[in-house]
């Protein structure tokens, strides 16, 4: 049996996304947004800049991907019990948005956001964005449960909006039950 043909130069070294990822998130957590550049990863994570540069070209996408990677498929998977789906949904987006790395990134991002004078396409926000999951609840929900009216994206919007004050005013609206006072507003929002 043949041997695989090996390609010239050295292999591919596979943990250098982790390790860059994973460093770009205890800088933001012991340093901060502002202190969080690529080269203070590159230093902290032992990567060179150039490999983190051919990774993501930007410290904003990389930051954006270490801190906001995408909701597990499997922790939102829709059951068709609109409730259970919604209050699973939003315990997993909160959790995403309450990581450490997370919430001392969204105050940065957000500046980012507003601030950036040439916009990103919105195939890059999708990509780590829990809007298709939050779809596919809404499609698997039974029939006649949810207005046909209400769009979709707008009750999402919402609910982004909610998970981002909780997340970046957390100590201002101590309340009780924060997760499921969200959930039925969703509902209310969605129902015909």
């Amino acid at each position: 049996m043949a041997e695989p043909r090996r390609l010239p130069g050295r292999p591919r070294d596979t943990t250098i996304n982790e390790r860059a990822l994973a460093s770009t998130r205890e800088l933001l957590v012991q340093r901060g947004f502002d202190a969080t550049t690529i080269q203070a990863v590159a230093d902290h994570s032992g990567v060179h800049a150039s490999a983190i540069y051919r990774r993501w070209p930007s410290r904003i996408e990389l930051i954006e991907e270490a801190t906001f990677p995408g909701l597990s498929p499997v922790s939102v998977e829709p059951t068709g019990d609109l409730r259970r789906d919604l209050r699973r949904f939003v315990r997993a987006y909160l959790a995403a948005f309450n990581a450490p790395a997370a919430r001392a990134a969204a105050a940065g991002l957000l500046a980012h956001q507003q601030t950036s004078k040439r916009p990103r396409p919105p195939e890059l926000y999708l990509r780590v964005s829990a809007r298709p999951q939050f779809q596919d609840i809404l499609r698997a929900a039974p029939p006649g449960s949810i207005d046909p009216a209400v769009d979709p994206d707008d009750v999402f919007d919402m609910l982004l909006g909610a998970i981002l004050t909780r997340t970046l005013l957390f100590n201002a609206l101590a309340r009780r039950r924060p997760m499921e006072r969200t959930v039925e507003m969703i509902l209310r929002m969605l129902r015909p």
